[in-house]
């Protein structure tokens, strides 16, 4: 029988960069019943440091944030050793074909426009890339 402690360990570790507090809530929940270990940051600055102190197994981030944006936090994410193999996606609004292809560019492995997903496809998408890894 696993302990609380193993439990925690076992479960797949997702950082959630959204600073829409009603929608970071409603991701949160959604995940957590799903089983996930969430940890949530409301802006880009705070979102960078939290990745490295819990090098999550995949990144939520939304493009538009306060502090730094986060094409910015995908870039530095992606230049440094211990956190550029962590799988990103991109979750916002932005649905231009050259934001979508500068996120790409910058590293995400996908990019999710927030109306046009439910929570529960950006589980089925979480569950398939982590899967990969």
């Amino acid at each position: 029988m696993a302990t609380k402690k193993e439990k925690k360990e076992n479960k797949t570790k997702i950082v959630l960069i959204e600073d829409d507090a009603f929608l970071a809530g409603m991701y949160v929940t959604k995940l957590n019943l799903e089983g996930y270990e969430v940890h949530l940051a409301l802006d880009g600055e705070k979102g960078l440091k939290l990745v490295k102190e819990e090098l999550p197994n995949i990144i939520l981030l939304d493009v538009i944030l306060p502090k730094m944006s986060g094409f910015d936090v995908l870039k530095n994410l992606k230049a440094e050793a211990k956190t550029k193999d962590i799988p990103v996606v991109l979750l916002t609004n932005l649905g231009q074909r050259d934001d979508v292809k500068k996120g790409l560019d910058l590293g995400a492995v996908d990019y999710l426009i927030k109306a046009h997903f439910m929570p529960s496809e950006v589980v089925e998408k979480i569950k398939k890339i982590v899967k990969k890894g």
